[in-house]
This record gives structure tokens, C-alpha cells and sequence, in this order.
């Protein structure tokens, strides 16, 4: 009896392993540690941000609004939980990205200000802050690229034929993807004119 087990044993493993389960669950570890780190990235990124509007504070209160409005957009990041479970939960995770977006279009808000104080930019702490805030978006694009490319290997996987039966069976789904918002606006060709500009009238 004990024989027959061992063999069953073997064979159910063997099957397992010949339709796919074992390469499912590797990419799907693989995408959980993508993820982590791109929240790390993000959680850098909005540990950074409570500094930075300091230090534009001290040089432009009168820029109320937008301080406020990084400051509200980060709070919105804060609240909510980027766990493993959101890379099953389409909203969710669009939730998330959307939040990401508001507080990536806050701090673009908040850098077009800065031009306008010359002195600002010349501080030594707002200069070492907006190079750390550099290093972070780079690394936040780094991340997602890892991400983007684990999940796209993942749903491959899922869907094509044996693997695909595996995971009907074990309730595997595909998992959402980073997408670009603004997709329409930048898939239209940019407008080039080559005439001159007409001189000021005096």
C-alpha cells in the first residue's frame, strides 16, 4: 500500500510539474518581490516629500496652493495599503497607480514653481533634496520596468496552452499591469513648425 502511495506520490508530482504549477508559482513570487519593491520606491519617494515642501516653504510661502496640493496628494498615497493583495484587485491596484500619478503631477507642479526662486535653487538642502527625489524617480522607473516585465511573463504564462489549464484549475487570473494614463495625448504625433515666430510690433 505504501508502495502505491510513493508512486501515486511521484506521479502527481510529476504531472504537477510537466503542466505548469511550478513555473505559476515562481513568477508569481517573482511578481510580489517586483512589487515590494516598487512601493519601496514609492514610499522613498513620499518620505522625501514632507522635506521638500519645508524647504520651499521657507522660500515661497505665498505658493500656499500648490504646497497644499503635494502635501493633500501625499496623504492620499499614505492611505492607501499596497499590499500583495492589490495585484489581484484591478480597482485597487488602478486605485493605487492614480494616487501615484496625482502625487507625481503635484511635485512637476510644485518644481515649475521653484524656477521662479532663483535663491531656492541654490540652497544646498533643497539641491541635495532634489537630487535624492531624482535618484528616487529613476529608481521608481527601474522598479516598475521589472514589474511590468514580471507580470507580462506571468500572464504569458497563464494563458497559453497546457499552463493555462493549471490555472483555470487553481483559480490563477491575470494580474493588471502599469498603463499610461494619458495614453491618447501622447500616442498623437507632437505638432512641428519650422516658421518663424513674427517679431514683436514696437
Amino acid at each position: 500500500m505504501r508502495k502505491i502511495l510513493t508512486v501515486l506520490a511521484a506521479l502527481a508530482s510529476l504531472s504537477l510539474t510537466n503542466c505548469g504549477y511550478n513555473a505559476i508559482q515562481s513568477e508569481d513570487e517573482q511578481i510580489k518581490a517586483n512589487w515590494s519593491e516598487v512601493v519601496n520606491q514609492y514610499q522613498r519617494r513620499a518620505d522625501l516629500v514632507p522635506n521638500l515642501v519645508n524647504s520651499v516653504r521657507g522660500f515661497a510661502q505665498q505658493e500656499k496652493d500648490v504646497l497644499l496640493g503635494v502635501t493633500n496628494a501625499r496623504a492620499k498615497v499614505g492611505s492607501i495599503q499596497a499590499t500583495p493583495e492589490v495585484l489581484n484587485d484591478p480597482a485597487a491596484f488602478q486605485k493605487f497607480q492614480a494616487a501615484q500619478s496625482e502625487l507625481s503631477s503635484a511635485l512637476s507642479r510644485l518644481l515649475v514653481v521653484t524656477e521662479n526662486y532663483p535663491q531656492l535653487k541654490s540652497d544646498a538642502l533643497f539641491k541635495d533634496l532634489m537630487s535624492q527625489l531624482e535618484g528616487t524617480e529613476n529608481r521608481i522607473t527601474v522598479a516598475r520596468n521589472r514589474y511590468i516585465k514580471a507580470v507580462q511573463e506571468y500572464n504569458v504564462t497563464i494563458r497559453s496552452f497546457p499552463t493555462n489549464l493549471t490555472a483555470m484549475a487553481f483559480g490563477y487570473k491575470e494580474k493588471p499591469n502599469f498603463s499610461v494614463e494619458n495614453e491618447k495625448a501622447i500616442s498623437t504625433a507632437p505638432k512641428v513648425d519650422f516658421n518663424p515666430a513674427p517679431a514683436p510690433s514696437k
